[in-house]
């Protein structure tokens, strides 16, 4: 059983980025994504596109964390100095060890930059050799190709596809794909693969 404590102030950062936990009061930080680039949210089953869902994504987030289900960080670029984004921790599952990692978008000057892979380096790091989780489980939607492509990159494993499991926001219904990494997986070549990336 892992002890995964909600309270703590868990700051993720290397040379390249800095993950801190979401706050309300990056509402302001975040806005002129919601404001300017409504499709970042186009695959996502939580749109936060547009100030009022903007706010909802960023209180329903820090509810869940209330609640002991998620971990939401904002995404700050150290290289740019400009806040990029916002991902999470989710489904934390403290006896099974497991949990998903998910919710991620980056604005659209800071896809393509590397900056993922360094996002996903830290998350996966803290996961597997700070907390000891032993599983580390992704979804998206199948059709969202680029996405699909960025977790195959970091060295996910497609596991299959769960057909028609979720609502998405217009109503329809959608496919998702799982993938993961286990901890096994990442100590013994994923992290040294993914760390030669972030160079």
């Amino acid at each position: 059983m892992i002890n995964f404590d909600f309270e703590t102030e868990y700051i993720l950062e290397n040379n390249a980025v800095q993950l801190r936990p979401l706050k309300l009061i990056d509402i302001e930080n975040l806005l002129p994504f919601a404001m300017h680039e409504a499709d970042l949210w186009e695959y996502s089953l939580v749109s936060a596109a547009g100030e009022a869902n903007l706010k909802n994504y960023i209180s329903s987030a820090l509810q869940s964390r209330s609640e002991r289900k998620e971990y939401p960080f904002i995404i700050w670029d150290k290289r740019l100095n400009q806040f990029a984004g916002s991902t999470r921790f989710y489904d934390i599952q403290s006896f099974h060890e497991t949990l998903q990692l998910g919710y991620t978008w980056y604005g659209k000057k800071f896809q393509g930059t590397g900056l993922n892979k360094h996002c996903k380096f830290l998350l996966l790091e803290f996961a597997f050799e700070q907390m000891n989780f032993k599983r580390v489980e992704f979804r998206a939607d199948n059709d969202n190709l680029r996405s699909i492509a960025a977790m195959k990159s970091i060295g996910c494993t497609v596991e299959g596809v769960l057909r028609s499991n979720v609502v998405k926001s217009d109503g329809g219904r959608r496919d998702s794909i799982v993938l993961s990494i286990l901890r096994e997986e990442w100590l013994g070549n994923i992290k040294k693969m993914l760390g030669k990336k972030c160079e």
